[in-house]
């Protein structure tokens, strides 16, 4: 008796700590929609819901002026085009990683784990400096070669993970009715990476499409800049726009909302699978 009810006990513990995280994360977004809702003139608290007459100017303003769905329309091209190059050069880097644990694949397994904890500001003067003498400035395949780059260290972590908890004997099986090396990976490995799949892709494309450190350098023209800097544009030294800045905000995260809804199961077999 005591122990069932020292069971429920953490349970409604455990349950109302994650609902107080869960309110806290959603608070951000509270905030967004108040803001958003009312006019810049408005001088009430954020916290406050405009019940009375609702503001919606400030979207018409960053659809119009802040140009955010055009931007929104360059996040899904550069995002789309990078997570993909990043789930196949990731799969495809993973697998001799995986399944051949020699101490050169292992000290670049190392490598590659180091190369996640280098922050990306660390590399944008060099970075800006070759894109420069490239041409890849205000271009759309030079901020995706840099998207792909700076996300291909995680995504062959996790594919090499999740391929390690797969068994061997299905390759072999496969080696073993006549396949070669690569249609082993094609045919027999890539259609098992569906879980971990989703979660690279889901990692890559809203790491992407929130992407702001770099994008904001390499894109600065209005035609091609991406859903951040877009955003950021309504703040400057003289003034800014914070209601706007709202709206747009809300606009962005519409289609990483569905995306996440729709690949929710995949995305936590994935890192379940990647944890093994």
């Amino acid at each position: 008796m005591n122990a069932a009810l020292s069971r429920r006990a953490v349970g409604l513990a455990v349950g109302a700590f994650v609902l107080l995280v869960a309110l806290v994360q959603l608070l951000p977004f509270y905030v967004a929609i108040t803001t958003s809702l009312k006019p810049k003139t408005d001088l009430s608290s954020q916290w406050s819901f405009p019940f009375g007459e609702v503001f919606w100017g400030n979207f018409v303003t960053a659809v119009t002026d802040g140009g955010i769905l055009r931007a929104m329309s360059n996040s899904v091209l550069v995002a789309s085009v990078s997570t993909v190059l990043v789930c196949v050069i990731g799969a495809f880097a993973a697998y001799p990683l995986a399944r051949r644990p020699t101490a050169y694949n292992r000290g670049i397994l190392a490598i590659n784990v180091g190369l996640m904890m280098v922050p990306a500001l660390s590399i944008l003067v060099p970075l800006y400096s070759m894109l420069a003498q490239m041409g890849a400035l205000n271009t759309y395949w030079g901020v995706i070669l840099v998207m792909v780059a700076t996300s291909l260290p995680i995504s062959i972590f996790l594919y090499a993970s999740f391929m390690r908890s797969l068994p061997i004997s299905v390759e072999e099986a496969a080696m073993i009715d006549g396949a070669n090396i690569f249609q082993t990976l094609w045919l027999v490995v890539i259609p098992m990476l569906k879980p971990v799949t989703a979660t690279v892709g889901i990692l890559t494309g809203v790491g992407v499409w929130n992407e702001c450190a770099l994008s904001g350098y390499i894109l600065t023209s209005p035609e091609t800049r991406t859903i951040a800097p877009a955003i950021a544009s309504f703040f400057s030294m003289q003034s800014s726009n914070l209601p706007a800045a709202a709206a747009a905000s809300l606009l962005a995260v519409i289609p990483v909302v569905i995306a996440y809804l729709f690949l929710q199961k995949s995305f936590v077999r994935g890192l379940v699978g990647a944890e093994k």
